[in-house]
């Protein structure tokens, strides 16, 4: 009989970058996290650059509240956030971010740098990051309002994730994916998305605009001339939904759905099949809709703290 084997403790590098592996899957989640932080700072103007589908470099700028110079220290660090300080706070979070774990992912599979500025500060600050410490001290720098955040060289330290992210074209779809579904959804937000070099935008919705507006914008006049606003308000079950979805003149080789649950970006399978099969009875066969949703519910009524696939 062979003897049993030796449990041990995993070094906390090696634990780090097992978790951050799982937050972030791609330079799409990456991405998500740091678009929610720029939103959670109340930001009018997001622009991002990418590099190879965001794997070389994915950058994100804006025009928020900033990063205090005091907290630039820790910012990379797990379960670091100004956005609660008790498990009870999850029962009525109202921003997107709460566990401090993006940025500390990040800076765990990627190269860092965070360049940022309040707007009480006479100059900005940048620090660069790896495994969630900074690697030097931070310093002055010339720098707007709002905090720009650079990721260089996403899975450098993960060969076999690397590897399996072999397509930059794919990843850009999934990156172009994402700004463009929370410009639609926070329409009053000015978005951006280029890629490095370039200067035609693959993504550009002004701030101050419509969601029916960045729609055209991002997905055409066509579907834009098809659709039917919707709008539920239920006190007894405690949800509001607002939404754009086309009618039966449109349809699509595939579904679009957006679907936003108290402002997070989700997916339901369940609520897609079950609108499909409505869909279904005045649709073309293998015809699809294109539905734009915005529910919101009690926060009591929601847990935030699962993972949340895009």
């Amino acid at each position: 009989m062979s003897a049993p084997s030796v449990i041990r403790k995993l070094d906390e590098t090696v634990v780090n970058r097992i978790a951050a592996g799982e937050v972030i899957q791609r330079p799409a989640n990456a991405l998500k996290e740091m678009i929610e932080n720029s939103l959670d700072a109340k930001s009018s103007s997001i622009q991002v650059i990418v590099k190879q589908g965001g794997l070389k470099l994915l950058q994100i700028q804006d025009n928020g509240s900033g990063i205090r110079k005091e907290d630039m220290d820790i910012v990379c660090e797990r379960f670091t956030t100004s956005k609660l300080t008790s498990f009870e706070d999850l029962t009525s979070i109202a921003t997107y971010g709460f566990r401090g774990e993006a940025l500390a992912s990040i800076s765990h599979v990627a190269h860092v740098t965070i360049t940022t500025r309040t707007a009480d500060s006479k100059c900005a600050y940048r620090g660069q990051y790896c495994d969630g410490k900074p690697k030097g001290p931070v310093k002055p720098y010339a720098g707007n309002v709002g905090t720009q955040i650079t990721v260089e060289d996403l899975f450098y330290n993960i060969s076999t994730r690397k590897k399996a992210l072999k397509n930059p074209s794919e990843e850009h779809g999934r990156v172009a994916e994402v700004v463009g579904r929370y410009a639609i959804h926070n329409a009053t937000v000015g978005f951006t998305l280029k890629k490095h070099g370039e200067s035609v935008a693959d993504v550009r919705t002004p701030a101050n605009s419509t969601q029916i507006d960045n729609i055209r914008a991002i997905y055409g006049p066509t579907v834009a001339r098809e659709l039917l606003e919707i709008a539920s308000d239920n006190q007894k079950l405690q949800f509001q939904l607002n939404g754009l979805i086309s009618n039966a003149n449109y349809s699509v080789k595939k579904c679009i759905f957006l679907l936003f649950i108290n402002h997070r970006l989700v997916d339901s399978a369940s609520l897609r099949k079950a609108i499909e099969v409505v869909y279904a009875a005045y649709l073309p066969k293998n015809m699809h809709p294109f539905l734009y949703l915005s529910l919101e519910i009690a926060p009591q009524n929601v847990d935030v703290n699962v993972h949340v696939c895009i």
